[in-house]
């Protein structure tokens, strides 16, 4: 039942994401971005997966750490999650780009602070954030492409 609720949190993110960001397509069709950027099809079943590893990932933290660990790691996975969330609004529905860049830059921050917790208590759960940190790194370095293209 515990997974269920990690996933639950997860996906719930995932969810308002969406909501948030409807015209999506949209909006990123019509952006001067660079020729690396992937196609906007790909970003949905890359962030169904990371949804699920994060998910996991906190599940394994809240089996494995207790006490103070515990709380604190958690409360780190709960920091990195408000950021995800906030970034999807602030890029795609109100196409502040530069504000979005910011909340990006800080979400790889408590995504580092996160992970560094999470393999003192529970490495597997720390390598589960290896690719979504990839793929946040990445998104970063695209965000700040198409705000310097589009700003």
């Amino acid at each position: 039942m515990s997974l269920a609720g990690f996933l639950g949190i997860a996906y719930a993110v995932a969810a308002a994401g969406a909501l948030a960001s409807s015209a999506a397509p949209a909006v990123y069709a019509a952006l001067d971005r660079p020729a690396w950027a992937p196609p906007a099809w790909l970003f949905g079943p890359v962030w169904t997966v990371l949804y699920g590893t994060v998910a996991v990932s906190g599940w394994l933290v809240w089996r494995h750490a207790a006490g103070r660990a515990r709380r604190r790691a958690l409360t780190w996975w709960g920091v990195q999650l408000a950021f995800n969330l906030a970034w999807t609004p602030l890029f795609f529905g109100a196409r502040q780009y530069g504000l979005a860049l910011l909340d990006i830059l800080l979400l790889v921050v408590a995504l580092l602070v996160t992970l560094r917790l999470f393999h003192r208590e529970c490495r597997p759960a720390a390598f589960l954030l290896v690719p979504y940190l990839a793929w946040v790194c990445f998104a970063t370095v695209l965000n700040a492409a198409i705000w310097q293209a589009n700003g």
